[in-house]
């Protein structure tokens, strides 16, 4: 089995996020707006040995490295920002990683074409930057700013294709058009082709838009395979008073991790071609104030629990398509890492390595 974590670059100031966010905002601007807002909410999260980091920094990103390697995490999936027209976002990180061949790790891209708006304040209709698609020549210039890391030896590749990641797949104006053009792109470059997955919240099978695989990112909350599961779970007293929370207005959305975690490792219906994920944790709140949603209870056993069952779902399947996927390494205005913290310190990196073991 090989994992791999989502990874978040907007660890440093960039000219957009100043004018939009105030100078100097960075994802830790975020994090340091946490407010505990119900007993036991385990806010404002500190991150532990590795600080306030700034990804500017490579000795940073080496530590980030070594630290996933020493736990069995076998690399990092950059979130990718293209926005259409060559427009990119927070790509300094992973050029630097790319030019200076440093850390010795293996990473995968994954495109996160969607439009970014003020929802953060609740206004998701204000636009900050639209996902445009302006046609086949942006296409061909996307794929050429791609292809120094797509030959990079530290790329990862199923069936010896590197693995390229779409966060909606369906958003294309033509996903099958666009999949015979990127395989054609890739192949005239010399590769042998692309392996291309999509993230999905909903059940679907990728062979039918031409990709190769899907991760399931139906994270919260996973309603259905509770109930598949646990037909009566709908009368328990945790989902009562979660769909209770969900309702109730000036107040997060609360959902016992112990009780639901388990049920978010799933698999599509395309069979060794979907993906599991797991979720250390889970709590937006430092970014959506009381509209948030929050997973409570989250442990170092309770994450192991959960990565033993997507090893479960994986393990007989041929060594090339034993894959998870962790979101995520360092989402930390969502709660949603597996970097040290203050509390835990390393106690979800070590979970992940016993159970993965």
């Amino acid at each position: 089995m090989k994992a791999l974590a989502f990874y978040l670059p907007q660890f440093y100031p960039t000219a957009e996020n100043d004018e939009w966010w105030g100078p100097g905002f960075t994802e830790w601007t975020n994090v340091a707006r946490g407010r505990r807002m119900f007993p036991g909410h385990y806010q404002p999260r500190i991150p532990g040995e590795l600080g306030f980091y700034d990804l500017r920094n490579p000795e940073t990103r080496q530590a980030q490295a070594d630290l996933a390697r020493a736990h069995n995490v076998h690399g990092f999936c950059y979130w990718h920002y293209w926005f259409g027209n060559g427009r990119r976002m927070l790509e300094r990180p992973f050029a630097e990683v790319l030019a200076s061949g440093e850390p010795d790790f293996p990473f995968c891209l994954a495109w996160a074409n969607e439009d970014w708006t003020r929802i953060w304040e609740e206004n998701p209709t204000e636009m900050l930057v639209r996902q445009e698609y302006p046609g086949t020549d942006d296409e061909r210039r996307h794929f050429e700013a791609l292809l120094p890391a797509f030959h990079d030896r530290r790329y990862v590749r199923i069936d010896d294709k590197p693995v390229f990641l779409l966060v909606k797949p369906w958003g294309l104006p033509e996903p099958r058009a666009f999949v015979d053009r990127w395989q054609t792109m890739a192949t005239d470059a010399g590769l042998p082709g692309l392996f291309l997955v999509g993230l999905s919240k909903t059940r679907w099978k990728p062979s039918e838009v031409g990709f190769d695989g899907a991760v399931a990112s139906r994270l919260v909350p996973p309603f259905r395979g509770r109930l598949l599961a646990d037909p009566g779970a709908n009368r328990r007293p945790d989902w009562m008073l979660s769909a209770l929370s969900r309702r109730a207005p000036g107040f997060p959305a609360v959902y016992p991790y112990e009780r639901w975690s388990q049920h978010i490792p799933e698999l599509l219906d395309d069979g060794d071609h979907s993906f599991p994920v797991v979720l250390p944790g889970w709590d937006n709140t430092p970014r959506h104030g009381r509209a948030g949603l929050v997973f409570h209870g989250e442990t170092p056993e309770r994450f192991a629990a959960q990565v033993r069952r997507a090893v479960e779902l994986v393990r007989e399947r041929p060594p090339e398509r034993r894959w998870i996927f962790i979101r995520s390494w360092n989402e930390w205005a969502e709660g949603n890492y597996l970097e040290p913290d203050r509390k835990w310190e390393r106690g979800f990196l070590e979970a992940f390595r016993t159970a993965t073991s």
